[in-house]
């Protein structure tokens, strides 16, 4: 999929504790406002990319079960050191056919928005630096909107191998990168791909999509936090689509894309009740 708006907007999150103490605590409620945009393609493989921005309030609330971090917003079944099981979300900007030259004369792509459950598995951790190598198996159902309707579009599962580091440049920074596979179903290839008779052009013959292996990502995000209560991120994508099921769709049109995307929190307000941070540093 595209950039998801959970890389992008991860400074919707505060900031985690800058000292990691296991008695230092953290506003149990705190709420604000987040924004941030990029230079995204309009869908994968996609031949052009335009500008994307948003700016939206948030609600934190950091309890036992739901709780939302620098992560991005989550539900944690289980979490562990070496084992962890979260709801996980994702999102997308939506895309005007009529500013793209492959899509004109097409539906327009609308909001996307997926969740489901990630497993994560810590392979390597070093406490010290503090550092780790996760491998990450989030699936997820994706929906789509115009804002008056909400529409299925299929499953997305993206395995991903991703390497966390806190403290670079500065304490209470965090850095990632990541690395994996994306594989679709045939209804979400379809809404990317899809070219209906009626839809038929010179140039944009017929074409039905088929589910399968959609492309490959490498990722970053390097968020840092300029006090208790603002924080910037900047974050980046190069995806490559050689080989993808889809790849003589029409509709496909480049064997990479790149993203790059910039973001910020401000918490407005953070509660006296408050709640202890874990002895972990990435909790």
């Amino acid at each position: 999929m595209r950039v998801r708006i959970i890389m992008l907007l991860a400074a919707l999150a505060p900031a985690p504790a800058l000292a990691q103490q296991p008695e230092a605590r953290q506003p149990k409620l705190e709420a604000g406002i987040g924004g941030g945009g990029g230079w995204l393609p309009d869908y994968p493989a996609a031949g052009q990319n335009h500008v994307q921005g948003i700016a939206v309030p948030f609600l934190i609330y950091r309890g036992e079960i739901l709780r939302s971090d620098d992560r991005g917003v989550r539900s944690r079944f289980y979490d562990g050191e070496a084992l962890g099981l979260d709801l996980s979300f994702s999102g997308a900007f939506p895309s005007r056919s009529e500013d793209n030259d492959a899509r004109r004369g097409m539906p327009d792509l609308d909001w996307q928005g997926g969740v489901g459950p990630s497993l994560r598995l810590t392979l390597w951790r070093d406490d010290t630096a503090p550092q780790r190598l996760n491998l990450e198996l989030p699936v997820r159902a994706v929906f789509s909107s115009d804002l008056t309707s909400v529409h299925f579009r299929g499953f997305t599962a993206s395995p991903e191998l991703a390497l966390e580091r806190l403290g670079v440049g500065r304490p209470g920074a965090r850095l990632r990168v990541g690395l994996g596979p994306v594989f679709a179903t045939g209804r979400l290839m379809d809404y990317f791909y899809e070219v209906e008779p009626r839809y038929v052009r010179p140039g944009r013959p017929a074409y039905d999509a088929e589910g399968g292996y959609l492309g490959t990502r490498l990722q970053f995000s390097y968020r840092l936090p300029l006090t208790e209560r603002v924080a910037l991120v900047a974050g980046g994508r190069l995806e490559s689509f050689h080989g993808a099921t889809n790849d003589s769709s029409p509709l496909f049109r480049r064997n990479w894309n790149t993203s790059v995307a910039l973001g910020f929190s401000w918490s407005l307000y953070r509660s006296e009740a408050t709640v202890a941070s874990t002895s972990s540093p990435f909790d």
